[in-house]
């Protein structure tokens, strides 16, 4: 699913270049899951390898009542229908964690302090599952938290909460209790809560042309749709941001986590780039549209800048990158 960017969307318009390619978000629809799914129940061990190959868990969850729209439990109840899927999660994560617990256990019978280690902190992270409780939510220092993260535990994924609100609501989704709920809950446990609704997206996925639902969303009231939100709470969460490269040939998104360093960056685009990277000719968007757009401009007020391999690259970074192999 492509990233909306304006930005680039801009830079297409300037440069009117032979291909177009914003940034390319993906998300899994996995349905179906059921008590005792960590038993094998409904698609059991099929559903939770999916959640395995993500990187964050969207978890849509029920937020209006309406008694023309049937629940599986027979009634609204947010609360219990996260604690549901969290319960199912939380005890194929115990499984694992036995079995981590085990293995180190055997491997320490040599004496090696490191594997007595695994074995203590699995042992204190199984007890903390067993009381129901996410691993993401287990405290623990750096360390240990970095093995904990080599287990591939499905708690220990970055959550948004999806609050499905009725069209009503839509506009005020904090005057509806069952979102305050979700929300309370996660920032209790450090996921996010994003109110959507559900029916109004389907009404606007039905709308091919841009302009059409640009008015769409207009008469709503509406800025963004639940699914552009969902997109940018989704990098936001995941600690992601876009670079942009431009010109005739191509006008690009590059998606990187925050924190990347500039030879890094370009190693997105080529290994060859990054192996032979001199410096990268940067300006950012914001201060290229200050100057009108004009990279002559940008030069004459000192904003293109000429960054070494030291170099962070920020949200908006508009980059030519100089190497040599």
């Amino acid at each position: 699913m492509s990233v909306p960017d304006k930005r680039l969307e801009w830079l297409r318009d300037q440069h009117n270049p032979k291909k177009f390619t914003p940034a390319v978000i993906e998300f899994v629809d996995i349905a179906g899951l059921v008590k005792g799914a960590s038993k094998g129940e409904g698609l059991g061990n099929k559903f939770l390898a999916n959640i395995r190959g993500c990187d964050a868990i969207v978890h849509v969850v029920r937020c209006f009542d309406d008694a023309n729209v049937t629940h599986v439990e027979g009634s609204t109840d947010p609360l219990r229908d996260i604690d549901i899927i969290n319960l199912e999660l939380i005890l194929a994560d115990a499984e694992m964690c036995e079995r981590r617990m085990d293995k180190a256990q055997k491997a320490a019978k040599g004496g090696d302090k490191r594997f007595l280690r695994e074995a203590e902190v699995f042992s204190a992270l199984l007890e903390h599952l067993n009381e129901g409780k996410l691993a993401r939510t287990f405290e623990c220092s750096d360390d240990d938290r970095a093995l904990i993260a080599t287990s591939d535990l499905l708690t220990l994924k970055r959550t948004i909460y999806a609050a499905n609100v009725s069209e009503d609501a839509v506009n005020d989704p904090e005057s509806v209790p069952y979102f305050q709920q979700v929300k309370k809950l996660a920032d209790e446990e450090g996921s996010l809560a994003l109110p959507i609704c559900a029916k109004l997206e389907a009404d606007i996925a039905e709308l091919d042309d841009p302009e059409e639902r640009a008015m769409f969303l207009e008469d709503l009231g509406i800025e963004k749709s639940g699914l552009d939100r969902l997109i940018q709470c989704s990098y936001d969460l995941l600690g992601l941001i876009s670079f942009l490269t431009y010109g005739k040939d191509e006008c690009r998104a590059w998606t990187i986590r925050k924190g990347t360093k500039a030879p890094q960056a370009a190693g997105k685009i080529h290994s060859d780039i990054e192996r032979g990277f001199i410096r990268a000719e940067t300006i950012n968007f914001d201060e290229m549209m200050a100057c009108g757009g004009s990279v002559a401009a940008a030069k004459e007020k000192g904003l293109l800048r000429s960054e070494g391999k030291d170099y962070v690259v920020k949200d908006g970074d508009m980059i030519y990158f100089r190497f040599n192999v």
